[in-house]
């Protein structure tokens, strides 16, 4: 459906992508990936003719509709909702308007044309658009009850998920999304990847949520090496055979500089003797002729993040008790009690609207609660990220090196320039004023602070917006190493089952409060819960949800305490006396599979692989090693959540 010949894209000297010859097909989804700035924006305007190419043709089919989701396009707060997510279908929103201005004149000279506009309506499947724009709403998580209000009403994150609404109503043949899961909860990103793996057409969506274009990708397209390549699979499949390529071009280009080095040691050896000056002339023809690839640099880059504490705080780090909050008579907290301990990963999810960044806020003291109250244990030094960049970065004029100058004074120039340059600013990147930076600059500079100022709690709100892959992955890394206490709020479902220890989903009928990973909430609750369960609990909230579209507020009340019925208390006893054999089961699971993923590295590894083994071979063998990673992670949170049930039956059988 669209086709790019030798597409190329320059700005002044800077040369983003050259030689990008492309088809894409319908009933595909390509996840379009790469370094902040390296292009993938551009090449999304080339497809949508928002921009011209320096080279190269863009071709799409004759008459193909095409919905484009940009992040810069606002709308008329005045317009209705349920209007704008219509307008989405032109055609039949265009023939619907028509058909209501002629029946409103009254004026029966046109029954022809009304003829005409009913053929074109019942065409298109017109008189299904209302209730189409009211179900794809109600998908993304804005309820019934506002449909119907202006645009005006909603916040800015909601007004996105109308714009996204618009584009995803118009039944078009491409779409092209920048950025689709900005500003959506895991409910309705859960919901934006069943629609889209039902969508017919060819779809292009660029994201920076790991699993969510796992989930939704078939092909890959990869901004890299001054070119875009096409993988096929989603972003992790894609990733292994990218790096495989890679390490066969290194290869290639190893061996090559190996042979031209043992013939020019002979040259050098007896090119002066003249029983020799034969041979080395021939070899010095047979270099002239051997081809060494020049390889393109990576435009990857990868933040150095590094945090480490002070000192240790004491055992007890936060305590919230009976914390309530209101914005008028929106209820966002109610009665919320939580402690926090030394070395806990405290992940905190739930939809939008439901207080989980006002908790963080009244957590570090940036927002006062309407009721309850906040202590901080013993020793506690907190770092916060807030989700607006602005709470922190106050002045606007500032630069990336006064800032961390103020931030660590007495240290030496080559102390905060080196802290700035793990943070990916360097040169002249360093004195540029902070309004200019961009999201994931910001990003970086706020890590740059935390890592200078040494908290031993890190409190983090929404840490991977605006952050590209690369840097995503340095951060969880970093946070891995990390041996304070953290806590953070994520809609980034691979963040948080890379890093929480604990989770706490807010949901409208109050906070479930988890003691394991997010595998292991999933694997207690079901992961269908975070989408057909959703829409349930939407409809019992619809009061609820109705006021904080205006906010991103909602009720939320303590947590329900847990049965302890006799059939609770006999199904606990049999877990426990299955635990060591589950855990045995588990153990050998996991050892089969770092075998399985050692041997396979053996045979990368070993000089003949690629020259012996067949492209069908390699893809498998691609695939089997993208799938051991999630899958010793899901083992390793089993076994992990075994040893803790294991050690929670010993207390409790040693207090009795």
């Amino acid at each position: 459906m669209i086709a790019t010949t030798a597409l190329g894209k320059e700005y002044g000297a800077r040369v983003l992508f050259s030689g990008v010859s492309l088809q894409l097909n319908a009933g595909s989804r390509y996840g379009l990936v790469g370094a902040n700035g390296s292009g993938k924006s551009t090449f999304m305007r080339l497809l949508a003719g928002d921009e011209e190419a320096s080279e190269g043709t863009v071709a799409l089919v004759k008459r193909a509709r095409v919905g484009v989701l940009r992040q810069d396009r606002f709308l008329d707060d005045g317009e209705i909702i349920l209007d704008l997510a219509m307008r989405g279908d032109a055609v039949v929103w265009n023939a619907l308007t028509e058909q209501k201005r002629i029946a409103d004149g009254g004026d029966h000279s046109h029954a022809g044309r009304m003829a005409d506009l009913e053929d074109q309506i019942a065409a298109h499947d017109g008189y299904t658009l209302e209730g189409r724009a009211a179900e794809v709403l109600q998908g993304l998580g804005i309820p019934t009850a506002v449909h119907h209000a202006p645009l005006g009403t909603l916040s800015g994150g909601f007004k996105l998920r109308v714009l996204l609404a618009q584009v995803l109503v118009g039944g078009v043949d491409i779409l092209l999304l920048d950025e689709p899961t900005n500003h959506l909860d895991i409910l309705t990103i859960r919901w934006l990847e069943k629609f889209l793996a039902d969508y017919t057409g060819c779809a292009v969506i660029i994201s920076h949520d790991q699993r969510f274009l796992d989930n939704v990708t078939s092909h890959t397209l990869d901004v890299d090496y001054g070119t875009i390549t096409l993988w096929s699979g989603g972003y992790s499949k894609a990733m292994v055979e990218k790096a495989a390529a890679r390490a066969r071009k290194e290869t290639a280009v190893a061996r090559a500089e190996d042979e031209i080095a043992r013939k020019r040691a002979f040259i050098d050896r007896f090119g002066a003797k003249n029983t020799k000056a034969t041979q080395a002339q021939s070899r010095l023809k047979q270099i002239e002729k051997i081809e060494v690839e020049e390889l393109a640099a990576s435009s990857r880059r990868a933040p150095a993040l590094r945090f480490v504490p002070e000192r240790p705080s004491g055992r007890e780090v936060l305590e919230l008790a009976g914390v309530s909050k209101s914005y008028g008579d929106n209820h966002v907290l109610a009665n919320v009690s939580l402690t926090v301990r030394r070395g806990e990963r405290v992940g905190i999810i739930g939809p939008n609207g439901l207080g989980k960044s006002t908790l963080l806020k009244i957590a570090v003291e940036r927002l006062a609660a309407d009721a309850g109250r906040v202590r901080w244990g013993h020793e506690t030094r907190p770092g916060y990220f807030p989700q607006d960049h602005r709470e922190v970065l106050t002045d606007g004029e500032a630069t990336p090196l006064s800032i961390l100058e103020e931030a660590c004074p007495g240290e030496s120039p080559t102390f905060v320039r080196g802290q700035l340059g793990r943070a990916l600013f360097s040169g002249e990147e360093t004195s540029k004023e902070v309004r200019l930076l961009s999201g994931g600059e910001c990003a970086r500079l706020i890590f740059a602070l935390l890592a200078v100022a040494k908290p031993n709690v890190l409190v983090l709100d929404e840490p991977t917006n605006h952050l590209d892959l690369e840097a995503i992955h340095a951060l969880v890394e970093a946070l891995k190493q990390y041996t304070g206490t953290l806590i953070f709020v994520s809609h980034d479902r691979w963040f948080v089952s890379e890093l929480a220890t604990r989770i706490i989903e807010l949901t409208p009928t109050g906070p479930n409060d988890f003691p394991g990973t997010y595998a292991e909430y999933l694997s207690r609750c079901g992961d269908d819960h975070l989408d057909g369960d959703a829409v349930v609990l939407k409809a019992k909230s619809a009061r609820a949800a109705t006021a904080t579209a205006n906010d991103g507020g909602g009720k939320a009340a303590s947590a329900p305490s847990s049965a302890g019925s006799w059939e609770e208390q006999k199904r606990r006893r049999n877990r426990s006396a299955q635990l060591p054999k589950l855990r045995d089961k588990v153990m050998a699971a996991i050892e089969a599979a770092e075998a399985r993923k050692k041997a396979i590295h053996d045979r990368y590894a070993d000089p003949s692989f690629y020259a012996q083994t067949s492209h069908d071979d390699i893809d498998a063998l691609g695939e089997e090693l993208a799938a051991l990673g999630p899958k010793l992670d899901a083992l390793i949170a089993e076994w992990e959540g075994i040893e803790r049930e294991i050690a929670e039956a010993e207390t409790k059988a040693d207090s009795q």
